[in-house]
């Protein structure tokens, strides 16, 4: 939400908003940004609709019953979801939708870079903030260029992905998260029927069953060469990867093999877009990153420490995997979010974390998240705990994370990695930062 109203602010458009957050002190600096921006912010409490509000949007997470909805209807006011409006703006220019079940936020980030880097002027929305962008004041996940084109995540998760005809659809991966694979291929295949240009990830065995066109695609795997774009000869030595695509050298500051995916799948988008090889190497050598994507937030004491914003199972997997190479014992802890979702992926976090883990390595984790609205609370962290606990890994629940680094000390020696995981609550930046300070 806050990446569509910045770049409908940065075309001319007058915004406000409001959050739950707003009215519970949560919402972090993201207030004050959206405001310097000259978006207005209200609390969630009705005050910013009036009769000259044109439109109102919510996003899926707001129900019918919030108060700025029932003002909206009482006053006649249009209400479209976020994601129509995303639709309608990715329709008025020449659009890059990147979909996939993870690595969209970073994906975006690394394709609107070298899309820059090439003098292309794109705009960008996207689900997390560039530090380039971070560090010009900017919450950093939208930006407004002078050309007609748009990069944009595409998400899944609400379906809403099938309402955009892209230019350029590129599939990143399919694996079960929110839903089912059999709907999620249906969604994806939708996707892949709107787009004028498809490219997918032919490493991963769902997407690549959506295939149209071989020389478009891109793998990493090695098992179908015939790619237009092959990653391979992998390194990563500390938090930096290198690699080579067709002979070309690839060196970037990030950490992991699914970020190598990422960027190949960056390079053959763009290629699609003019941008050469060596164009593209040169941009992703100055990549800065995106907001808690393996964001190194320093190594105090001989002990790194990393913040993350993986989610579900596979994302949770990869991030401790980045970590290993750095690392003797990775100590990973994470905050599940939502216990609809979590319930849900039970299973899968149990066998996807497990399966990660070396027999050094621990995972911790505390209890759910919970950001309001109605559900029912009928699973605990502690489940998931006991679950690979009874795998025979190292596993511990602390229902308080407050109490995390207290109870993890004893365990925590130098040359370790202390790997910080969750998504959906704006307060984990600020935690995992007091974390660093008082390790």
């Amino acid at each position: 939400m806050s990446a569509i109203a910045q770049y409908l602010q940065g075309t001319g458009r007058r915004v406000s908003g409001s959050d739950r957050f707003f009215n519970e002190g949560k919402a972090g600096d993201i207030k004050n940004k959206l405001e310097a921006e000259g978006i207005k912010c209200y609390l969630q409490d009705g005050s910013g609709i009036s009769p000259e509000t044109d439109l109102v949007v919510a996003s899926t997470a707001i129900e019918d019953t919030v108060i700025e909805i029932k003002k909206a209807k009482e006053l006649g006011i249009p209400i479209i979801k976020r994601s129509e409006l995303l639709a309608l703006i990715a329709a008025s220019k020449k659009t890059i939708a990147v979909g996939g079940t993870s690595g969209k936020s970073t994906t975006t980030a690394m394709l609107f870079d070298i899309m820059t880097y090439a003098g292309l002027s794109p705009s960008i929305i996207s689900g997390a903030g560039l530090v380039s962008l971070i560090k010009k004041g900017k919450i950093g996940n939208a930006f407004v260029g002078s050309s007609e084109w748009l990069v944009i995540e595409a998400d899944e998760s609400d379906g809403s992905i099938v309402q955009y005809h892209p230019a350029i659809g590129l599939l990143l991966n399919i694996e079960k998260d929110h839903k089912e694979l059999d709907e999620l291929m249906k969604i994806f295949e939708t996707f892949r029927n709107n787009s004028d240009i498809f490219i997918v990830n032919q490493s991963n065995e769902y997407s690549r069953k959506l295939s149209v066109n071989l020389t478009n695609d891109f793998e990493t795997g090695g098992k179908n060469s015939d790619a237009g774009f092959l990653a391979e000869h992998f390194l990563q030595k500390g938090f930096h990867i290198s690699f080579k695509i067709d002979n070309e050298d690839f060196a970037i500051n990030v950490a992991g093999r699914h970020n190598m995916e990422n960027a190949v799948a960056a390079v053959a988008a763009a290629a699609q877009a003019g941008v050469s090889l060596k164009t593209a190497s040169e941009a992703l050598s100055h990549y800065e990153g995106i907001y808690r994507r393996c964001q190194v937030l320093g190594n105090k004491n001989g002990v790194w420490v990393v913040d993350d914003f993986a989610h579900n199972p596979v994302k949770c997997a990869a991030a401790i995997r980045s970590c290993q190479p750095v690392a003797d014992k990775v100590i990973a802890w994470f905050q599940p979010h939502g216990y609809i979702p979590t319930k849900f992926l039970r299973a899968d976090f149990v066998k996807e974390i497990y399966e990660a883990l070396r027999p050094q390595d621990e995972i911790w984790m505390s209890e759910i998240f919970y950001a309001g609205g109605t559900t029912t609370k009928d699973i605990s962290a502690e489940d998931l705990i006991n679950d690979i606990k009874a795998q025979g890994k190292n596993a511990y629940f602390v229902a308080d994370r407050n109490l995390f680094l207290e109870t993890a000390r004893p365990h925590i020696q130098e040359g370790n990695v202390v790997l910080l995981m969750g998504a959906r609550d704006p307060s984990l930046e600020a935690f995992s930062k007091t974390i660093f300070e008082d390790l």
